[in-house]
């Protein structure tokens, strides 16, 4: 395929494609130190910030934990979080995953499910708190993807 194929088959659909980096309780450091190193801004959500009836659901000590973070920085942008309390590091098994922001909700189902086509459905394409739907789906290859539409 050649660059003109590729440019010619883009759809008008915006798509916001970052990845999404898990620091498994470093994410704070880790993002003070992409700021030294790449200058720029990060904004975070802690565990503490979600709504209480999801909270109650976290282990004690977890409050501070970053549930979301995005860091901006000229040229470059990517997603953070300290990780899931159940997920131990493995570095087999990697630290990344895929997160895709879609400007229409039928796009983001599309591709939520044909991603989760002999995958495995982590989260449900769903109503998410901070507004919008949010999902995860881990494609039949173990690439996990975070879905999010209007």
């Amino acid at each position: 395929m050649s660059a003109t194929d590729t440019v010619s088959s883009k759809s008008a659909t915006t798509v916001d494609f970052q990845p999404y980096l898990f620091f498994y309780g470093r994410c704070e450091e880790a993002l003070n130190f992409y700021k030294e190193v790449f200058g720029g801004t990060y904004e975070v959500q802690r565990n503490s910030d979600a709504p209480q009836d999801m909270q109650q659901h976290l282990p004690s000590g977890q409050g501070d934990r970053i549930m979301h973070g995005r860091f901006t920085a000229p040229g470059l942008t990517f997603m953070a979080a300290d990780g899931r309390v159940s997920k131990t590091i493995d570095a087999d098994e990697g630290n990344i995953s895929l997160a895709i922001s879609y400007g229409d909700e039928p796009t983001g189902r599309r591709v939520f499910d044909g991603l989760a086509q002999g995958g495995k459905v982590t989260m449900p394409l769903q109503e998410a708190f901070w507004g919008g739907k949010f999902g995860i789906v881990q494609d039949r290859f173990g690439i996990e993807w975070m879905i999010t539409t209007p």
